[in-house]
């Protein structure tokens, strides 16, 4: 997919980002964690030498600026042991490092004992979310489910969520293991239960412009 179509539609699928030996010794990393899920990786020096690899791919070129950095990594996975689901919805909320007044700001929150914050469309605009699958990802196997080109519509009111979806027909991502699901977090997204016996494990990076607005600092980058 090009860069254009990018553009328009808000995601795109790349394989063969990483091989199957690379593959195999990242689960080995993640079987080590000890939990299936996590949002705090990027501070683990093989999880920041992975995000500029990305950064710097060729087989990710033009779709995450060179000044851009990493400022989260989280592990998702969904397995018959830790099946889940989620609901339609844009991603709205970046890590930070301490709270700022400004009415520009909203919806602070905490999660896992970080502060969040959702900042100017501005920002959001200009984020890439990169999935990285460390196992392939069937149709059974929970799959995100995108609405293409809904993240030009900005914000989202949770009334207007239907309306797109019926116009904009969702797609399957399903992807092979070592790829990248690359997408604008603006970006309508929802995910089934897994239906299979498999195991999907996700390593979702979020990659952002150097510095934020209104005295706002990421909580870390790489």
């Amino acid at each position: 997919m090009s860069h254009r179509q990018f553009s328009e539609h808000g995601f795109a699928v790349v394989e063969d980002v990483l091989d199957g030996a690379e593959c195999d010794r990242l689960s080995t990393r993640l079987q080590s964690l000890g939990r299936p899920g996590t949002r705090d990786l990027l501070q683990r020096d093989w999880c920041g030498a992975l995000a500029s690899r990305i950064r710097s791919s060729p087989a990710l070129a033009g779709l995450v600026p060179a000044t851009h950095v990493a400022v989260q990594c989280s592990c998702f996975e969904k397995s018959t042991a830790t099946n889940w689901l989620v609901a339609t919805h844009q991603d709205l909320a970046v890590p930070v490092r301490a709270r700022v007044p400004h009415p520009s700001l909203s919806g602070w929150s905490r999660k896992q004992g970080a502060l969040y914050v959702q900042p100017p469309l501005g920002v959001l605009r200009d984020l890439v979310a990169i999935r990285l699958h460390v196992d392939a990802c069937a149709e059974t196997d929970g799959p995100l489910r995108v609405v293409p080109g809904s993240h030009t519509h900005g914000r989202i009111a949770a009334g207007e969520i239907a309306a797109l979806r019926a116009a904009r027909p969702e797609v399957v991502c399903a992807a092979p293991r070592g790829s990248v699901l690359a997408m604008r977090p603006l970006l309508l997204h929802a995910s089934s239960r897994a239906t299979g016996t498999s195991m999907r494990r996700v390593l979702h990076f979020l990659f952002g412009p150097p510095s934020l607005p209104h005295g706002l600092q990421w909580r870390q980058a790489v």
